[in-house]
């Protein structure tokens, strides 16, 4: 009886997944790629423009020197420019790393948003390794969670609409 028995509302083990009418899925799972690099696109410019306003304000309001040295004002220098650059290719390598994911693994969006939140985290904890003061080592890493958690919120996102979950589409 190992299997084929019934017992009320719970279906044999060996039925397979969905009852009858139920198909495998077959072959990759289907993403939308333009759809998702034209969001990675815009995620780069927004990933920059969240470094630059995160400056501004760390610089401007708060009046910390982080990222070049405090006579160079509220933008900043050369460095503002690196950061916004930098936060840009992140999320264009974080849309590659979520195309990889989508077409290769289970639950793409988890994994994603794991890998995306433990390199924020990496890159948070990055300024504690210096010997900038504290108000600047917390300032520089506020920054950086800034930058990280808007890639990964927009790109975590974005991929039900990219490469729709099998799963619930009945397949």
């Amino acid at each position: 009886m190992a299997g084929s028995t019934s017992y009320g509302d719970v279906p044999p083990y060996n039925t397979p997944r969905g009852g009858p009418g139920y198909r495998t899925p077959t072959g990759p799972r289907s993403v939308a790629a333009g759809r998702l690099w034209a969001t990675g696109a815009a995620t780069a410019v927004v990933a920059a423009l969240v470094a630059v306003v995160a400056t501004m304000f760390v610089r401007g309001v708060l009046g910390i020197a982080v990222f070049a040295p405090e006579a160079a004002g509220a933008w900043g220098d050369a460095t503002t420019g690196y950061l916004a650059a930098w936060a840009a290719a992140g999320a264009v390598a974080a849309t590659g790393l979520l195309h990889l994911l989508l077409l290769t693994v289970a639950r793409p969006r988890a994994f994603f948003t794991w890998i995306a939140g433990l390199v924020t985290v990496a890159l948070a904890l990055l300024p504690f390794t210096t010997d900038l003061t504290l108000a600047a080592k917390l300032a520089s890493a506020a920054v950086f969670l800034a930058i990280g958690g808007t890639v990964t919120g927009l790109l975590s996102g974005t991929a039900y609409s990219v490469a729709p979950d099998r799963s619930q589409e009945g397949w």
